[in-house]
């Protein structure tokens, strides 16, 4: 069985708002054993609402719209419904007579633009909202099925659970559908397909896809079995071939990201962490304190911009910066042992580079350039980056953040 979304308003297609609804009913529709055909944006104009509504329904066996049901005038979900079914709006008594009663438990009178909120087409059904004053509206004809809901994410998402998850589980007959998304840093996205390739064929159950985004690829795996078990047994097996192909390029699944995986790293090896940076300007010392409990690892951060504070705080020779500049692998090596030695950590991480927009002397020292260090007892190790000048400075910076977290992370695994 299988699905349309459709979203609506103007604020969605003009780019002043962002649609977190089919996202949403995206993955809660997959769960329960649809497949998602399409997700529809359109204006706050009737006749195209109209159209989108006839075309889904003609398509889909279960169609879910979402906005225009409010009180102004650019509310316009209830006529267009009328028109793609061809029947006229009534009032609703019950919807009335709920929509009243909202008004009267808030000691407030009842705006006459509310009424219109209590309409619906002939021959469709009101579904309660227990969060405002918007009703949905069902229709169902030829074993098809058309929800429309409100657009404010927190109604929308009680009613659906209401609703509609109850048919959309009867409508899949107890098929299932189970998900995960692997995350990867260090590789291509064209390396990555060619190691998954014969796994990304189209058809195949599990389907496996990747998407880039900030230097980091997502591999989503969607798995779909009359049951759930059947389900959860297919994705267990993709996860595990998806992870033994690519190995320590994994770094975490879902909601993971390379600062919180290190830091449960580091905190279940009872080791610490402090971080002297230059061109990130302190941003690895944020990522890793913005996980909750980080405290437990991370021990404190230096942001040494100008070279006066990376010899006084970090003790870095100025004849080393002298002699072969602040953004060098001499003196990020430097700082990584002077932020050790200054903070009696187990790790530290140094950061030093052109973000650019100026600043780049190429070809020796082009933006882009960054060098990372990472130091621990008795070793040390700097990492060169060219991270390209075709990237701004805040995606230099988060690039050369991540590829340090990065370093971390793997020195830990080979510690273990």
């Amino acid at each position: 069985m299988n699905a349309i979304i459709i979203s609506i308003g103007t604020e969605l297609t003009t780019g002043q708002s962002l649609d977190t609804n089919a996202p949403w009913l995206s993955e809660r529709l997959t769960d329960l054993g649809l497949q998602v055909l399409t997700h529809i944006t359109v204006s706050d104009d009737v006749t195209q609402i109209a159209e989108a509504f006839e075309q889904a329904m003609s398509h889909a066996n279960l169609v879910v719209a979402t906005g225009g049901l409010g009180p102004t005038p650019d509310d316009l979900s209830r006529e267009a419904l009328a028109i793609a079914i061809k029947e006229p709006l009534e009032i609703d008594d019950l919807a009335l007579i709920q929509l009243k009663a909202f008004f009267l438990r808030l000691e407030r009178p009842m705006p006459e633009s509310n009424l219109c909120q209590a309409k619906r087409p002939r021959g469709c059904h009101m579904l309660p909202n227990p969060r405002g004053t918007a009703p949905g509206i069902r229709h169902s004809s030829d074993s098809k099925h058309f929800f429309l809901l409100p657009g404010v994410p927190s109604e929308m998402r009680a009613m659906f659970k209401q609703s509609i998850e109850p048919l959309a589980s009867q409508l899949s007959s107890g098929a299932r559908a189970a998900r995960s998304r692997l995350l990867v840093f260090g590789i291509s996205e064209a390396r990555l397909s060619d190691m998954l390739n014969d796994l990304m064929t189209l058809g195949r159950n599990p389907s496996v896809g990747t998407s880039a985004a900030d230097g980091v690829i997502s591999i989503r795996i969607v798995a779909r079995g009359e049951n759930e078990a059947e389900a959860q047994n297919l994705l267990k097996n993709d996860v595990y071939e998806v992870k033994s192909r690519l190995g320590v390029a994994v770094f975490g699944e879902d909601e993971d990201s390379l600062a919180s995986v290190t830091g449960r790293m580091l905190l279940d090896s009872g080791l610490t962490v402090a971080t002297a940076e230059s061109c990130t300007g302190g941003l690895i010392a944020k990522w890793l304190t913005d996980v909750p409990g980080s405290s437990g690892y991370f021990k404190e951060g230096f942001i040494v911009y100008q070279n006066s504070a990376k010899n006084a705080r970090l003790g870095v020779p100025a004849g080393l910066i002298d002699r072969d500049g602040a953004v060098s692998e001499s003196v990020a090596r430097a700082m990584a042992e002077g932020c050790r030695a200054a903070s009696t950590c187990d790790f530290s991480i140094s950061t030093t580079g052109i973000a650019g927009p100026d600043g780049g002397c190429p070809p020796d020292k082009p933006i882009g350039l960054v060098y990372v260090g990472l130091a621990r007892e008795g070793h040390t190790e700097v990492k060169r980056l060219i991270l390209g000048d075709h990237l701004t400075r805040d995606q230099i910076r988060d690039r050369a953040c991540k590829s340090a977290l990065n370093m971390l992370r793997l020195w830990l695994i080979e510690s273990r």
